[in-house]
């Protein structure tokens, strides 16, 4: 590949750009009305306009990009994260049109972006499972009869969901009947696809993923873990690895569940198999992310590997460049997602950066924005990924609160004195924390 068209935006397109630029790549960067002025459409050597600003008439119209990637004579395609890069139909029609889609196959994203397909294949695999409906729900009756079999609390989940959208806790029949209808329509409207299914809610769980990669002849390996468990309503905040609080035994057999999971997935590229965590350390398949994760960043940091080259050298062709016993973890690594949001209300903050400032050294920044940029109310409103690696937890998370008391962002309300506090919690201290340390913390 010699000339790559990035199907995303903002920060995700910036860090690809930065490997192509590495491997002698030129890239393509797409742009709606609201990028025009994006640092990514300036970093690409080729910047095309696809249409207006809301996703549907620009990102996710996959015959545009398309159309752009042919008549600017792209070789292949990166989807980034989110957007169309779980899409099976976009990245069949890529490979139709002669590109190379750099990911798995689409038959591999059909499958595992099915959460019940995905279930069952993984179950038949001898991957533990959380235990739920074996089949889809269709009607508000199968619902409460599926619930009633499992036993309260259960979680609504939309089949095609992901990022935690579509996913709903119920603790009784009263409040299942009540979000039955617009968990559905949730899913339908994000995802084109209202169908649910319904898991046994794992309290005090722990939220585990393990990243992985496969080549096209036939190595698998994995880069070890991240926990993720720090979230606000399902959406990741705080990511770490490797994962505190965690023995190796659970950590190795986690490690043979995903590669298990991979290997019956016939998978190729980049991926990450999810894991939930019980207080007991017995964990289950979550699901199978088949695409770059947005934490990939903190197992670069401890593996000191560059994730979006393997993609795109595995896209070719090439064969993993390490094995399983070449792949060594250093350290600690930390990444703080900092938002365009209000820190008490989480209300978005759109408006105009008018200054933006990193005072420490030695923390990798993840930026699709600088001062003079525009967070509009069209996209994520994420500003920055902060990636800080040291020889330890203790030291990457002092290390991590003088970064953000030193750090400055003006023109916008941002999430920063919520990172604060989040960081100077005794149960994220300790390394003792699960998914409801949020919740607990806004009692």
């Amino acid at each position: 590949m010699k000339r790559i068209l990035i199907a995303n935006r903002g920060e995700i397109a910036s860090r690809i750009i930065k490997t192509c630029k590495k491997m002698g790549i030129e890239t393509i960067a797409v742009y709606s009305d609201a990028d025009e002025g994006m640092p990514y459409v300036k970093e690409a050597h080729y910047a095309v306009h696809i249409g207006e600003s809301p996703v549907n008439r620009s990102y996710l119209n996959m015959n545009i990009i398309l159309e752009t990637a042919i008549k600017m004579k792209a070789d292949g395609i990166h989807p980034g994260y989110g957007l169309l890069s779980e899409n099976s139909d976009f990245a069949q029609k890529a490979i139709k049109e002669g590109l190379i889609f750099i990911g798995p196959s689409p038959e591999t994203i059909k499958c595992m972006g099915d959460k019940i397909t995905a279930r069952t294949v993984m179950k038949n695999a001898g991957v533990p499972i959380v235990p739920g409906s074996n089949d889809r729900i269709s009607t508000l009756n199968e619902a409460i009869t599926a619930a009633k079999k499992i036993g309260y609390p259960v979680m609504l989940k939309a089949s095609s969901g992901g990022g935690g959208i579509g996913m709903i806790c119920c603790e009784n029949e009263e409040i299942l009947k009540q979000v039955y209808e617009s968990t559905k329509n949730r899913a339908k409207a994000y995802f084109g696809d209202d169908t649910t299914f319904i898991e046994k809610f794992i309290p005090y769980a722990r939220h585990i993923e393990v990243q992985i990669f496969g080549d096209k002849h036939g190595n698998i390996v994995h880069l070890f873990e991240r926990n993720c468990s720090v979230q606000r309503r399902n959406q990741k905040v705080i990511e770490e690895a490797p994962s505190p609080s965690l023995s190796e035994k659970t950590k190795a057999l986690m490690y043979k569940a995903a590669l298990t999971a991979a290997k019956v997935a016939n998978y190729v590229n980049a991926g990450t198999v999810e894991f939930i965590v019980g207080e007991d350390e017995q964990f289950y398949f979550l699901e199978m992310n088949t695409r770059l994760q947005v934490e990939h960043p903190v197992t670069e940091e401890i593996t000191g590997l560059d994730l979006v080259e393997w993609q795109i050298l595995i896209a070719r062709s090439e064969k993993i460049p390490l094995q399983q016993h070449e792949i060594r973890k250093d350290g600690h690594a930390v990444e703080l997602r900092i938002y365009a949001e209000d820190p008490i209300t989480f209300y978005p903050s759109p408006g105009l950066i008018t200054g933006m400032e990193w005072h420490y050294s030695g923390v990798r920044i993840d930026s699709g924005y600088t001062s003079g940029s525009m967070i509009t109310p069209f996209y994520d409103p994420m500003i920055a990924k902060c990636i800080i690696h040291g020889p330890d937890r203790n030291s990457c998370i002092e290390k991590a609160k003088y970064f953000l008391a030193e750090a400055k962002i003006s023109g916008i309300k941002t999430n920063i004195p919520y990172l604060e506090r989040i960081l100077s919690e005794s149960k994220f201290q300790s390394g003792i924390y699960n998914t409801n340390m949020m919740s607990d913390l806004a009692k």
